[in-house]
């Protein structure tokens, strides 16, 4: 029996690396469990198995994570690394109890080679001036975005091109580390070891760097050290979860953060959302199968405020009366409609 659950379960990681899944779920039913794969914005249905069998499945990966098997109460969190097909994957594990029993949802991050920006940006011209900021030897870069929107991707994308010029030391502070880099310094967050995002950014400060990396600002405390970090001769990259790039100037002045701070430091916000791109083989939605032939099915588009807009946003979020334009994530939809990439009814 053991073996079975054994080889199931490598068969649907396996299964979902090919397709490119950026979660794999098994959900608990009355009669039955689902194993279901995200695929891009949707959400596909592969196999009903037994309700005894799927208990054991969700138990056999909590066991590879070191979580805790007899704990079937409360949520837990679980992370580790495996070889699929010569290929190193990162697995994130989440557990929830309902009222069947365990659900578990695991986030999958193929270590491959980064993507270059210019491949990931839906429009050339959005990567150019992203790129550009890296040529600044200190200051603030934000990401804004829900969940799996792509920013990490984005902020590793620029730190390559750091990263290879091999004249910068570059640390990052994340949770959990997601990609794994021989030539950066990667610190993951460990509450339990006193490593929070406030003493690590604390830490990393004394350890002489030149870019670093924040992988969320989430209290006001790292807030104040990581706009400190960036005005004392440090490049610094960082996300918030807000809706677009203004929220993220609000976001800061709750923080506590000054209006001169936020001038000062801020060299850019980019607001980011990851899109399906339209089919060239199928008229209609795609089919799985489709899905899993195709090697790029998404592409990232920005809200970008740098400059003047940025200055003008600043004035506009301490109430003072301005008018500037930039290119909204829904214009860029438009736009990407407009020339044939995108279908009409992309969503953000």
């Amino acid at each position: 029996m053991m073996n079975g659950i054994e080889s199931f379960a490598n068969m649907i990681l396996k299964e979902a690396c090919r397709v490119q899944a950026s979660d794999l779920h098994i959900v608990p039913r009355q009669k039955d469990v689902v194993v279901q794969l995200r695929i891009g914005k949707d959400l596909m249905t592969k196999y009903c198995i037994e309700k005894e069998f799927g208990e054991k499945l969700v138990s056999h990966f909590k066991f590879l994570a070191s979580m805790d098997i007899g704990e079937r109460r409360k949520p837990q969190n679980g992370s580790l690394y495996l070889q699929m097909d010569g290929q190193e994957v990162y697995l994130r594990l989440s557990t929830l109890p309902t009222v069947y029993q365990e659900s578990l949802v695991i986030r999958l991050h193929l270590q491959a080679s980064i993507q270059p920006l210019s491949h990931l940006s839906l429009f050339p011209s959005t990567a150019k001036i992203l790129l550009s900021f890296l040529r600044y030897s200190h200051g603030l870069l934000v990401f804004t975005g829900p969940t799996g929107s792509g920013k990490t991707t984005t902020m590793y994308a620029l730190l390559e091109v750091i990263r290879k010029k091999k004249t910068r030391r570059i640390v990052t502070l994340e949770d959990p580390v997601e990609k794994r880099n021989d030539d950066v310094l990667q610190i993951q967050i460990n509450e339990k070891a006193g490593i929070t995002y406030e003493a690590g950014l604390k830490a990393i400060l004394r350890h002489d760097p030149d870019v670093i990396l924040v992988g969320e600002i989430r209290d006001e405390e790292t807030a104040k050290i990581a706009i400190r970090a960036s005005l004392t001769g440090h490049l610094v990259m960082t996300t918030l979860h807000t809706n677009d790039a203004r929220g993220a100037i609000l976001r800061f002045m709750d923080f506590g953060i000054t209006r001169q701070e936020i001038e000062q430091s801020l060299l850019a916000i980019a607001a980011q959302r990851l899109v399906e791109l339209k089919c060239p083989f199928c008229k209609r939605k795609c089919s799985t199968l489709c899905k899993s032939m195709r090697q790029v099915r998404q592409a990232s588009i920005y809200e970008l405020l740098y400059g003047y807009e940025l200055k003008q946003a600043i004035k506009e979020a301490n109430g003072e009366c301005v008018t500037y334009k930039h290119e909204t994530l829904q214009s860029s939809i438009r736009k990407g409609y407009a020339l044939g990439f995108l279908e009409e009814d992309v969503y953000v």
